[in-house]
């Protein structure tokens, strides 16, 4: 996981892993030409074919959720937004005070509340980066990434996609790693590693930070990496480590072909990135979707070191309407190395027993009585 205050030490201890910069990829990348104009006059820097040029490391922490509060409008005030951003700070700064080292020991199990005596064996907020500001569009903070519908929620889903996902136990790829977590979540949910989120088998990353839509995950390992070529544009996640491969002016593979992050093509509308992905797996499911998930994703440089990303997603099967979302994705100078979830990922198992051990527990108490 990445540690923004790493010491020196730290720092070299992590040299053998790989950190993946456009310098690593010399010669892949045409060269760039003379920066260019943009909206507002902005500086655009452009490849050497003219096309504007999104590589770069990009990081996605906002406080800006999805969705917002039904009646409520998609820009904050100035007033709004920094009442709101004092709080995130001040809570923060609250759960990184010190804690008492003569503390007794949580309760078995956790008693159920906020810090070191509720989440027992969690994340404490030192390893949380959910971001500390709202995203900003247009010189305007947005208090929701959806913008269609315009009351800034997600379409109910059709009533026999909800019979569906109810028919469906295997977890959905946004589904996100929970701060606050529930504890033991009912019989079954631990009965086969499959049954597991996607995450927590360090297959794909939380919350649908891998994309696409490429989604904020509000946890931690906030950085996607875009490397661009004539043919290609690849986009790489921190969280889990996903690499998904845009292939320039290409057909889409044949609906045989399914892929877990779907199979993307693009192609550029004057200085707008457009990438178009079908054919995804039931492997992933976004949000409860079918094989016939549609998403356009749209990347457009708006200066030197900001991205504005937009995306629409329709599944005729899950929702009547298409929604769309849009937010920014700010420059960083800060590196990616690998994420390695599989190293010592005992957590797996221990899940796993640890649901064998309460159900022989429990086994017992019900013959005592």
């Amino acid at each position: 996981m990445r540690n923004r205050v790493l010491t020196a030490a730290a720092i070299a201890g992590t040299m053998a892993a790989v950190s993946l910069t456009p310098v690593g990829l010399a010669g892949q990348a045409p060269k760039a030409a003379a920066a260019t104009t943009g909206k507002g006059g902005a500086s655009i820097p452009r490849t050497a074919d003219g096309k504007p040029d999104l590589t770069g490391m990009y990081d996605l922490a906002t406080l800006t959720p999805v969705e917002r509060q039904a009646g409520t409008p998609l820009v904050l005030t100035d007033e709004q937004a920094t009442k709101l951003e004092k709080q995130v700070a001040e809570r923060k700064d609250s759960q990184a005070a010190p804690i008492k080292a003569d503390r007794p020991a949580p309760p078995l199990g956790g008693d159920g509340s906020a810090g070191p005596a509720g989440n027992v064996g969690g994340y404490n907020s030192f390893w949380i980066d959910s971001g500390s500001h709202y995203s900003v569009v247009d010189g305007r903070k947005r208090a929701s990434i959806l913008i269609d519908p315009p009351d800034g929620r997600i379409p109910q889903v059709k009533p026999e996609a909800r019979q569906r996902m109810m028919r469906t136990v295997r977890p959905t790829s946004d589904q996100s790693a929970r701060e606050d977590d529930p504890g033991f979540e009912g019989n079954g949910a631990y009965d086969d590693p499959e049954r597991r989120p996607l995450g927590e088998r360090c297959l794909m990353g939380f919350g649908s930070t891998s994309g696409p839509p490429v989604l904020p995950n509000y946890f931690y390992n906030n950085l996607h990496q875009i490397v661009q070529t004539r043919d290609a544009v690849v986009i790489l996640t921190e969280m889990v480590h996903d690499a998904r491969i845009v292939r320039m002016n290409a057909e889409h593979a044949p609906p045989t072909i399914r892929k877990w992050m779907g199979d993307s093509v693009g192609r550029w509308d004057g200085d707008t990135l457009v990438v178009d992905t079908t054919n995804f797996t039931d492997k992933t499911r976004y949000r409860g979707t079918t094989e016939n998930l549609h998403i356009v994703e749209r990347f457009r440089r708006v200066d030197a070191k900001t991205l504005l990303y937009r995306f629409t997603v329709e599944d005729p099967d899950t929702w009547a309407t298409a929604w769309t979302g849009e937010y920014p994705w700010p420059a960083t100078g800060e590196l990616l190395y690998e994420y390695a979830c599989h190293e010592g990922n005992y957590a797996m198992g221990n899940i796993l027993r640890g649901a064998r051990l309460k159900e022989a527990n429990d086994a017992k108490k019900t013959i005592q009585r």
